[in-house]
């Protein structure tokens, strides 16, 4: 259980008591930090000298907490996080009032210095059954091997308890629910494969929702704010089959996916009526240089000849240019596109075009015909990505005759021509989506999936049963994104030690064919941060609130001079344990959190 009331000044005085009493004596906070360090320093010198170096965990707990610890008391992180953790440790110290200071603050900075001290709670679930042999050869082998077995036997247990869209019985009711969908809108099931008559009822609405799915107060409401404040919202009537009669813990990724929060809506409209340029908050204005062109790396742009999705997904980077799912303005001049594409022909250094929006598959196959083609003829091209998320939201878009059109400019040693899906939990893949996804690949047309990480699809081992899933019907994983940090998208982030404690406690007991995705962060104007590598960004601080303050370097750090950098906040660790906690999870299995940095 997490018990926010224990974490006070009195509890983080009580993780290092010697500290403290020195610390209370400083008054320079300059000394302070100088002390602050060579506590931290010793404690690693110690432990790195000591008889027991070679002991594994405790080890590897002092060098991060110490290196994370490090950052926290410089002067720069003052500087940049606008927060001087050295002073609230001065004022703990000194039994000062600190009204600010929250439980999420307190728990995390004494998470830290219990790690700089080589305690606190273990590593992962299998920190509890992998242990280091003292036997040899076969004998060894087969004792580790038993081990495995054992850790998998367990873990499995957590695995299975989440269903899939390709399980027997869910199949079975999933038939029922598009029965009743197809009722409520007159159709037949030679309507429901057909991806035209799809797009045509895609639902806007709370009413037309509610006649197909029952809605919490909550989601109605919801729904009907969003309407009423031009926010858009999209369904196609496929998607609202994978939706449950009744909102249930199945379904919670799908409903989320699509229908708004209050905070959404509120934060969304707040930012329209007072800033509208910080809707743009990947500032893609800042690296479009023509019209429907979006160009961060060397050798690759972004072409958006739509602008309009049958489905919205909340959290989507462009939903604010978006006037409404299937919006007829939506649907770009071919002038447009046209000179958007003579532009790629001009700059012959970019040699992929990633072709999204929007979602292209919404257009016509003649019309995306037109396009490939004339992208087909530019030399340079080397690749053709389409980003779409139809084999997800209306999987008989890919249809033979869509299949055959990609495979035309899929030709081996002159052209790649791939689709990029964005498939977010086990319970939206079905035995459609896999048909459409091997019809691709039939075609040599690979698919890649992007998951979102958020909130909704970060329990232990639920995007490790989606890995696996994908690899099965032929999807590779591709990139696992952490949310954008956005304020209004506050119900779904979680925080960047939570994506990190998933890569590298859950998807690294995958096989490395199930585990291919990699951890990223966009960051507004400086494009993909990778997660895995801990030289891409550094922790500045810890707010009050409990937010973690980190700064991300820009891709080109090592091969330019001085470029900016983006500091962001992030979301509490206890504010995550609590939301985790709330939903029947146990949140002592989550706690090795603290220590991903």
């Amino acid at each position: 259980m997490v018990d926010k009331t224990k974490y006070n000044a009195d509890y983080l005085r009580s993780r290092a008591p010697a500290l403290f009493d020195e610390v209370k004596e400083v008054d320079d906070l300059g000394h302070l930090r100088a002390k602050l360090s060579g506590f931290a320093n010793q404690i690693r010198f110690d432990t790195f000298s000591g008889a027991d170096w070679e002991a594994g965990l405790p080890v590897v707990r002092v060098r991060d907490c110490v290196r994370a610890f490090q950052g926290l008391i410089s002067r720069r992180s003052d500087a940049k996080a606008g927060f001087s953790v050295v002073q609230a440790i001065s004022d703990v110290a000194r039994g000062r009032a600190r009204p600010d200071l929250t439980p999420a603050f307190y728990a995390d900075l004494s998470y830290i210095i219990l790690g700089i001290h080589g305690r606190g709670p273990g590593l992962s679930p299998a920190d509890r059954l992998l242990t280091v042999s003292k036997l040899k050869g076969r004998q060894a082998a087969q004792e580790r091997s038993q081990q495995l077995d054992e850790l998998w036997a367990g873990l499995d247990v957590i695995v299975q308890r989440y269903p899939t869209g390709m399980d027997k019985e869910v199949i079975a009711r999933r038939v029922r629910r598009r029965d009743r969908i197809l009722e409520a809108f007159g159709g037949s099931e030679e309507n429901w494969d057909d991806w035209h008559w799809q797009l045509r009822n895609t639902i806007r609405d709370a009413e037309t929702l509610a006649k197909v799915v029952d809605l919490s107060p909550r989601d109605r409401d919801a729904i009907v704010k969003a309407a009423d404040r031009h926010v858009p919202m999209g369904v196609t009537p496929y998607y609202a089959s994978l939706m449950d009669d009744r909102p249930s813990e199945r379904d919670r990724s799908i409903r989320h996916q699509v229908i708004p929060s209050d905070d959404y809506v509120e934060g969304l409209c707040q930012l329209r009526e007072l800033d509208s340029s910080e809707l743009d908050f990947m500032r893609e204005e800042d690296t479009s240089p023509i019209d429907l062109i979006t160009r961060r790396y060397p050798q690759i742009c972004i072409l958006k000849p739509v602008n309009t999705c049958p489905q919205i997904c909340v959290y989507c980077q462009r939903n604010w240019e978006i006037e409404n799912a299937m919006d007829s303005r939506g649907f770009l001049p071919q002038a447009q596109i046209d000179a958007a594409i003579e532009w790629i022909a001009d700059h012959p250094s970019i040699r992929e075009v990633l072709v999204t929006g929007g979602d292209p598959f919404v257009l016509s196959t003649g019309r995306l015909r037109q396009i490939l083609d004339r992208l087909a003829v530019i030399p340079s091209v080397e690749r053709i990505r389409i980003g779409s998320r139809a084999l997800v939201t209306v999987p008989m878009r890919v249809d033979d005759e869509l299949a055959d059109l990609l495979s035309l400019y899929s030709i081996p040693g002159r052209r790649e021509v791939c689709v990029a899906t964005h498939v977010q939990h086990p319970y939206e893949v079905t035995p459609a989506m896999m048909s459409a996804a091997q019809r691709l690949r039939s075609r040599r047309i690979p698919v890649y999936n992007q998951l979102v990480y958020t909130f909704f699809n970060s329990r232990r081992f639920e995007a490790c049963t989606l890995r696996r899933l994908l690899r099965l019907i032929g999807i590779d994983p591709y990139y696992t994104f952490n949310v954008k940090g956005k304020d209004e998208m506050r119900a779904y982030r979680v925080p960047v030690a939570r994506l990190l404690q998933e890569q590298k406690e859950e998807a690294r007991l995958l096989p490395g064919l199930s585990r291919t995705d990699e951890a990223v962060f966009n960051v507004p104007g400086l494009g993909k941060n990778y997660l895995r590598a801990a030289q891409h960004r550094d922790l500045l601080s810890i707010l009050p609130d409990g937010s973690r303050v980190y700064e991300y370097h820009p891709w080109e750090k090592n091969i330019t001079g001085s470029l900016e950098t983006y500091v962001g906040p992030d979301v509490p660790i206890l504010e995550y344990l609590e939301r985790i906690e709330n939903i029947g999870e146990d949140p002592t299995e989550y706690e090795s959190i603290w220590y991903y940095f």
